[in-house]
């Protein structure tokens, strides 16, 4: 079969388009699934930048978010037969092969049937992202109807998705962007206050249309500075959620005045860690997930597809930090 092989951490070109050999099923409880469609997500940057997870070395594929059709199951799955279309969050990280391939095989509790009026390419952008915002919102940052809440970043990957779900909670979304195409996007996807923080003061917009209080929850997908200044964006009691590290020298003195609650989510650390409850979970999620997709209340932004061969572009495209929604490779 045809694949995307890393081989060796570097820059882009070490992806590579090569033949090898084509999975096998090797449990009773896998599937065989023909991928159509891989998304794109920073984690496989930065794998292929520094190295894989396990202590695993090249070569190897990457690509974590997959979405295609059974063609083959061990004698023991239950949920699948061939011919139905699965997605899934799955390999990718120096274990399992991912999917920037023809065909992958995993255990049949890994995946979830796609939503019937959902395409092979937005299914294949959509788990990863989900997840982690729905972990982040609706588990570390326990988000209720009517709190006011500020996603980072609201046109990337992680929040475009997060402004959808928090408008589905109830929530009143502030976002930052920063550009008017960017803006445009958030606002379409629901977003009720827009900042562009190349334009305006963050810390002014929130101080005046939350009339001094502050918001009850911070969702930073950016990094270390903007982490930091979103600490004074909070009302007390609030909440800042991260998925990325803070970084070293972080004064809590204002955290711990105002008895915020800091919380990190990582949804990659069920595959990691073989937690099977938190696996089963983040099942759930996709199924959940998928019923709002096929209602109209939920959707993901594929702003590129590329084939299969241009892989390395796709990584030089995320890597540029300008992206909007997600990045897709297609296999058909």
């Amino acid at each position: 079969m045809k694949a995307v092989v890393m081989t060796e951490p570097g820059p882009p070109e070490v992806l590579k388009l090569q033949e090898v050999e084509e999975p096998s099923i090797a449990s009773p409880s896998q599937i065989k699934v023909r991928l159509h469609a891989a998304g794109i997500n920073p984690i496989d940057t930065k794998l292929r930048g520094r190295g894989l997870f396990y202590g695993a070395q090249p070569p190897a594929i990457l690509g974590c978010d997959g979405a295609g059709e059974v063609v083959e199951t061990g004698e023991a799955v239950t949920r699948f037969q061939p011919g139905d279309q699965v997605w899934f969050c799955h390999g990718g990280l120096g274990r399992e092969p991912g999917n920037y391939a023809e065909f992958t095989v995993l255990e049949e509790r890994r995946a979830e049937f796609k939503p019937a009026k959902v395409d092979m390419v937005h299914a294949a952008a959509a788990p990863l992202v989900l997840i982690t915002a729905w972990e982040a919102l609706y588990d570390r940052g326990r988000l209720e109807e009517g709190q006011d809440v500020l996603i980072h970043a609201g046109a990337g990957g992680v929040g475009h998705v997060a402004i959808q779900l928090a408008k589905i909670r109830g929530a009143r979304v502030f976002t930052t962007v920063s550009s008017p195409e960017k803006a445009e996007l958030a606002r379409r996807l629901g977003a009720d206050v827009v900042i562009d923080y190349r334009k305006e003061n963050v810390a002014e917009v929130v101080d005046r249309v939350t009339e001094g209080r502050g918001l009850d929850l911070v969702f930073d997908t950016v990094g270390p500075e903007v982490f930091r200044n979103s600490i004074p964006l909070l009302a007390e009691y609030g909440t800042l959620v991260t998925i990325l590290d803070p970084g070293e020298g972080l004064v809590t003195s204002e955290a711990r005045n105002k008895n915020l609650t800091i919380a990190f989510t990582l949804m990659l650390t069920p595959a990691l860690k073989d937690l099977p409850e938190a696996l089963a979970h983040q099942g759930e999620i996709l199924r959940r997930c998928g019923e709002w997709m096929t209602e109209g209340r939920l959707k993901v932004e594929v702003s590129r597809t590329l084939p299969l061969a241009e892989a390395a572009e796709a990584h030089r495209m995320i890597e540029t930090g300008h992206t909007t929604g997600k990045i897709v490779l297609t296999m058909m």
